[in-house]
């Protein structure tokens, strides 16, 4: 759903955007289509050319995002954003930002330490900057088509100011609960998606050694209760023995530790994450942690 960009003191005029990898660039291309104005900063330059092809502004440094309404982050992990947004924080205890200003973590992150790092914003800011978690669903493919699944935690009067801005980059946006929510939820479903690409994987090694064919097990499998959209976007790659990445495995084993840690933190008993992730460190052992997420069944063949 692409909403018109809003004018006005509280409109969300100007937006800062931070990564630009296989995710991070598509989303900002759909803000840009969407009509919003879009300043990029990104670590390497060929994806900020790219952008500004398209109508985007290039900062020279971070700092030079510290005024606008909403700055998202769309880095690996939340060390990689607490080191980038460093100098962005110096710059607010020198001079606080405006009130309402926005900081949008997109990235699969942990649910308990992004309640630290708004904190840290809200303090550097003088409490004029907040943050919002809002972890995404659906791959390249929904990066790309604007259809992503966007899970959000933190305030409603937040969730509301950031929501049209999150509305051009995907088709179901949520607020789940308080600052840390989103994370969770993307963690519960990287739990699904994990364990049930995994599992996919399984069968078609053991339908293969049987002397079966993979993609007629699929198909069959697909028209019934087996069917998910993990088996539908996944599972052609697992039959066809393709890796080539559109997402690095590895990031599963991260995201199902966040899983484990919110389990003990909760007291909750999550034998299926735990399984999925011994058998993704496993597979980032096998040096195969670059590789696209269907590579689990490499992991499985070799462990044959």
């Amino acid at each position: 759903m692409t909403q018109t960009p809003s004018s006005g003191q509280d409109g969300l005029q100007t937006l800062g955007f931070v990564g630009l990898g296989h995710m991070g660039a598509p989303m900002a291309a759909n803000l840009l289509r969407a009509g919003w104005p879009v300043t990029v900063w990104n670590r390497s330059s060929g994806a900020v050319q790219n952008l500004t092809q398209q109508g985007a502004s290039a900062a020279e440094n971070i700092v030079d995002l510290r005024d606008h309404n909403v700055i998202i982050f769309m880095l690996p992990d939340l060390n990689f954003i607490s080191d980038a947004a460093a100098p962005l924080l110096d710059s607010w205890r020198a001079a606080p930002p405006a009130p309402g200003t926005t900081v949008v973590i997109m990235s699969s992150v942990s649910p308990q330490a992004v309640k630290g790092f708004g904190e840290a914003v809200a303090l550097a800011s003088s409490g004029n900057a907040t943050v919002i978690d809002a972890p995404v669903s659906g791959g390249t493919v929904g990066a790309q088509n604007g259809t992503l699944a966007i899970m959000a935690g933190g305030s409603e009067a937040d969730f509301v100011r950031v929501r049209p801005v999150l509305e051009s980059m995907g088709r179901t946006v949520r607020l789940l609960g308080g600052l840390g929510s989103g994370s969770l939820a993307k963690a519960c479903n990287q739990l699904l998606v994990g364990t049930a690409a995994a599992a996919l994987a399984e069968a078609a090694e053991l339908a293969e050694r049987s002397g079966m064919d993979v993609e007629a097990l699929f198909e069959v499998l697909s028209g019934g209760l087996a069917g998910s959209a993990v088996m539908d976007v996944v599972g052609p790659r697992i039959a066809a023995k393709d890796y080539a990445p559109t997402g690095p495995a590895k990031f599963m084993h991260k995201d199902l530790g966040f899983v484990l840690d919110s389990a003990r933190a909760a007291g909750s008993a999550v034998p299926m994450a735990t399984a999925g992730h011994a058998l993704y460190g496993t597979l980032k052992e096998q040096g195969l942690g670059e590789m696209d997420l269907a590579v689990v069944r490499e992991s499985i063949a070799r462990l044959a």
